[in-house]
């Protein structure tokens, strides 16, 4: 059995193995991915990405993410934007690229200064979109961690909750991230953001990502955080969010869609020996 190709990229750090099964499909089980994703035996990842045949006439492809715990999720904006990049490259063109991903159609597109534009369609804010395990109001939610408390929660195509303090610095947040993950409010577990507002158009972020631990960007929790600022009136609609691997660019727009742009880069290639991946491959 041949072993298999696939490219490191990156969006400001926030890292991931791509795999492009298109005309080689895969079967990527959550053991595999766990092994892929590891740091110290595997290729080391946050999330790993599946580009697959799309099943709807407006996508290019099928975005399949998997967690570095090997759970599979239906978002992730710096992997779009990476992956729309692989696919302009492709095409030789700075054209509009639909991803079909588990939470919908998304589109990007080239923008200035050679970063990448994502759409991530519309920001849910009630509560069962969340989802919450009960109702509650997602503008003042009653979870508390540490001195962590009065979130805000968000949907960007997966959970999330976001908290305001005075430095997100000081947050201990691999202590308290873990914690606020696998609250009981959370069926499906939650990203975790802590935010601090530097002025009406700049917000500083730190992501605890759900299945990944501490990440240096999170482009969903970017918008978590922009749309939860705009929401408490903190913040405006447009605003430059700060993250430890640098500046994503986030506008919640008037009808309720999200828009994320941002750097890409490919870090290197390589290939999969056969016998890690003889138990996913297809028939």
């Amino acid at each position: 059995m041949d072993s298999l190709a696939f490219t490191k990229m990156h969006g400001l750090g926030n890292d991931f193995v791509v795999i492009d099964a298109r005309r080689r499909p895969v079967a990527m089980a959550p053991d595999l991915a766990r092994a892929i994703a590891d740091r110290r035996q595997g290729v080391g990842c946050d999330q790993l990405i599946v580009i697959e045949r799309p099943t709807m006439a407006d996508a290019d492809a099928f975005m399949r993410i998997f967690n570095a715990d090997g759970g599979e999720v239906g978002a992730c904006g710096n992997a779009a934007r990476c992956i729309a990049a692989l696919l302009m490259q492709e095409t030789g063109t700075g054209g509009r690229i639909g991803l079909e991903t588990a939470a919908g159609l998304i589109h990007a597109h080239a923008a200035a200064g050679g970063n990448v534009s994502v759409d991530l369609g519309r920001v849910r804010t009630d509560w069962q979109a969340i989802p919450l395990a009960e109702a509650r109001d997602t503008l003042h939610l009653d979870v508390t961690a540490g001195a962590l408390g009065d979130g805000v929660a968000v949907s960007v195509g997966n959970p999330h909750i976001v908290f305001f303090v005075a430095d997100a610095d000081a947050v201990p947040l691999a202590e308290l991230g873990p914690q606020i993950e696998h609250h009981p409010l959370f069926p499906e577990r939650t990203n975790v953001e802590v935010v601090q507002v530097l002025g009406p158009s700049a917000l500083r972020v730190r992501v605890w990502e759900r299945g990944a631990g501490i990440t240096r960007a999170c482009g969903t929790g970017a918008c978590a955080a922009a749309v939860a600022a705009a929401r408490r009136g903190l913040s405006e609609r447009r605003v430059e969010v700060l993250m430890d691997g640098g500046p994503l660019q986030v506008e919640w727009r008037a009808d309720g869609t999200v828009c994320l742009t941002g750097p890409v880069a490919t870090s290197f290639t390589g290939s999969l020996a056969p016998m890690g991946l003889s138990a996913a491959e297809q028939p």
